[in-house]
This record gives structure tokens, C-alpha cells and sequence, in this order.
């Protein structure tokens, strides 16, 4: 389950987990953003392959257009899910407190 919706400061909150039944619902969301976005991924439980795709077609989109991607909140998990990918030289990551 995954529920991806706007905070009340703007940011973009992520909930549950992104995987490859929810990436087509995430990529739905995310192809409307525009500029400097924060994605919260504090109460992001798990990320797939799908899931990377999504953030990086939405990363690409945004870079193309003077915008980017910035995530906030990330767990030690999915810290070590970006750096083995290779993500986090793509996006910015705040790991969580």
C-alpha cells in the first residue's frame, strides 16, 4: 500500500511502500511537480526497482527543467538502498534523525 499526497508545507509525503504495484500511481503524482521538490521518506517502508525508476524519470524531468529532487527523512535502509545503486550521487538525501 502506498499513499502519496502534499503536506501541509508543500513537501511531498510518501507512505508505505513503492514498489512495482504503486510505481504506476507514484509516477501519476510526481509527473505534476515542477521546481525544487522535497519528498519526506520518513514513513517510507520500502522502495523497489520500480520504485527507483519512478524517482529517477521524475529527477531527470525536473534536472531538464532547472528543478530537482530532494529527499528528507531517509532510514539507514533505504540509505543503503540509494548507495548501492548508485542514487545517491543523483539526488540530495537527508537521512532521517
Amino acid at each position: 500500500m502506498l499513499t502519496i499526497e502534499y503536506g501541509v508545507d508543500g513537501t511531498v509525503v510518501v507512505v508505505g511502500r513503492l514498489d512495482a504495484a504503486q510505481s504506476s500511481a507514484a509516477q501519476g503524482f510526481l509527473d505534476k511537480v515542477q521546481g525544487l521538490v522535497t519528498v519526506d521518506c520518513s514513513r517510507l517502508e520500502y522502495i523497489s526497482s520500480a520504485g527507483l525508476g519512478v524517482l529517477l524519470k521524475t529527477q531527470k524531468r525536473l534536472l531538464g527543467s532547472g528543478g530537482k529532487l530532494r529527499l528528507v527523512g531517509v532510514n539507514r535502509h533505504l540509505q543503503d538502498v540509494f548507495q548501492y545503486s548508485g542514487f545517491d550521487q543523483i539526488f540530495e538525501i537527508v537521512p532521517a534523525a
